[in-house]
């Protein structure tokens, strides 16, 4: 019996663990916005990684990434996460933007992971629909 529970007690650990992770590394990729730092962020994406949104990208690639929503970090002073949920390699986000002059963007992401990292993004808009600080009201 002991064997058993030690397998259900290392797998709940487990689970926990990487609940954790995909918090910390959803949490570390924002930080490299609100600190406008593009490795932070860059360094938590998987080869072959996809951003998807209303904006509209379809699953575009990193180096469009980069040239298109990069530049969205100037106008980020702070992300506030208000949950993060994850089951298995999938998370989704909801969060709240304060831009550089004090306006506040809702938006929700679902996440896709890849041996701990980021492997791509689907971005909904929310709130207002202001969906990224340039677009904000």
């Amino acid at each position: 019996m002991k064997p058993v529970f030690l397998a259900l007690l290392l797998s709940g650990l487990s689970a926990a663990a990487e609940a954790q992770n995909a918090s910390n590394v959803i949490r570390t990729y924002f930080s490299g916005y609100e600190k406008k730092d593009w490795t932070i962020t860059s360094g938590l994406l998987a080869d072959g990684f996809t951003f998807t949104s209303p904006a509209p990208d379809d699953h575009i690639p990193l180096a469009v990434y980069k040239q298109k929503c990069w530049p969205q970090s100037k106008f980020i002073k702070k992300v506030d996460f208000v949950s993060i949920v994850q089951q298995g390699d999938h998370a989704f986000a909801l969060y709240n933007i304060t831009t550089t002059d004090n306006k506040i963007i809702r938006n929700a992401e679902y996440y896709t992971f890849s041996s701990g990292k980021i492997k791509s993004i689907e971005c909904f808009f929310g709130g207002s629909g202001a969906g990224y600080p340039t677009n904000a009201k």
